[in-house]
């Protein structure tokens, strides 16, 4: 085996203009689809936790002073976080399935493409 010519030949590789090709397209297309659900979906659920936490330590006499005003809030608290963590995956179900929508005909096309290709 030459080394040599592999050494060059990945080297060359390197600073060949790369075609973007179908399949890394369709994955973009995929990402581009899921990812805006996905970063929504964290960021909700992770601050609806840490709200319902917040009510928690606050129903518990954890943070506050402890008065029936705090306890009160804390389940206030406690109540939107918990409405807030049940309804995450709803909605993230909807915000999947109007960018499936919107990239359908697109990620089709191409994946026919693709098929057909080979």
């Amino acid at each position: 085996m030459n080394t040599d010519k592999t050494y060059a030949e990945r080297i060359a590789s390197e600073y060949a203009t790369k075609e973007t090709r179908k399949v890394v397209a369709l994955k973009k297309l995929d990402r581009k689809a899921k990812l805006p659900a996905s970063i929504f979906s964290y960021t909700f659920g992770i601050c609806m936790a840490l709200v319902l936490g917040v009510g928690m330590c606050l129903s518990l006499k954890v943070i506050g002073d402890g008065s029936t005003l705090w306890f009160i809030l804390g389940i206030v608290f406690g109540v939107l976080g918990i409405i807030g963590v049940s309804l995450t995956y709803p909605i993230y179900k909807k915000m999947l399935d109007n960018g499936k929508k919107k990239y359908r005909n697109d990620i089709i096309e191409l994946a026919k493409e693709i098929v057909e290709e080979n």
